[in-house]
């Protein structure tokens, strides 16, 4: 079974992210994009049809999406940067934003940082909520089922932020901020390189839980097909544990804070 290198992990503990290539078969990748060009409704040989500039299409829980999130290879990385056995396997891949090309703006390319647990009011997500513990939530996954160039509209992600947004949830406590809440705070901090999620179908973005990142406008030509589940942790992270028994995401979180 193939395992993360030391360079990767190190590197996830300071950018934030790795990239992980063939991580599920492009085989799978395009059983995976057969069902979800039928869940759009578009013909994917006649452009006229791709009338939004996103389609996002709800949870399906189909064997093709099981067998992209449960790889060995992956499973393998996720032991490495959660701990291991601290995660439950993915059955399915939650939403997925479909992205065509479009003169017309979807309107959701602002800079944020996932919410992982629900807050006073659980049907309303702009008012759930991420603490420095990242409760609920062990990594942030990007699947790519399409191949994505950066003309492609690849997600945006801001090298090391995780670790400026560490130093602004730990005054918060458990409770943490909201998403909205934190989202206007991500202006304020230091400047960060971006970097883009590019990559064959194929590819999965292991990113850290707390890493500040954003949708971009499809100017391109392929529509773009992918998913972006959390990985669930079956414990929350203990920050306080001994250097030796932390795990490469709890290790970044400290980093963040010293």
């Amino acid at each position: 079974m193939e395992q993360l290198s030391t360079e990767q992990i190190d590197s996830f503990i300071n950018d934030g992210f790795i990239k992980v290539e063939h991580a599920f078969p492009e085989a799978v990748a395009e059983e995976c994009r057969s069902v979800l060009w039928k869940a759009t409704g578009c013909n994917p040989l006649d452009p006229e049809s791709w009338t939004q500039p996103v389609v996002r299409i709800p949870e399906l829980g189909l064997e093709p999406f099981r067998k992209a999130a449960n790889t060995p290879r992956l499973h393998a990385a996720f032991d490495q940067l959660a701990g291991s056995g601290n995660w439950l396997p993915r059955q399915t891949l939650g939403s997925f934003p479909i992205r065509f090309p479009s003169k017309q703006s979807a309107g959701d390319t602002g800079w944020h940082v996932d919410a992982s647990f629900p807050g006073d009011d659980t049907g309303d997500y702009l008012r759930w909520r991420v603490n420095v513990h990242s409760k609920g939530r062990a990594l942030l996954m990007l699947f790519l089922f399409s191949d994505v160039s950066e003309q492609d509209a690849p997600t945006r992600i801001r090298v090391g932020s995780h670790l400026d947004v560490a130093k602004v949830l730990a005054p918060e406590g458990e409770n943490g901020l909201s998403f909205m809440e934190l989202a206007q705070k991500l202006d304020g901090l230091p400047k960060r390189e971006e970097t883009l999620a590019t990559g064959k179908a194929g590819t999965v973005y292991l990113c850290h839980p707390i890493i500040v990142h954003a949708a971009q406008d499809h100017l391109g030509a392929n529509p773009k097909f992918m998913a972006q589940p959390p990985l669930l942790p079956k414990k929350s992270f203990d920050l306080s544990r001994s250097e030796s028994e932390l795990c490469p995401v709890e290790k970044a979180i400290l980093r963040g804070l010293m």
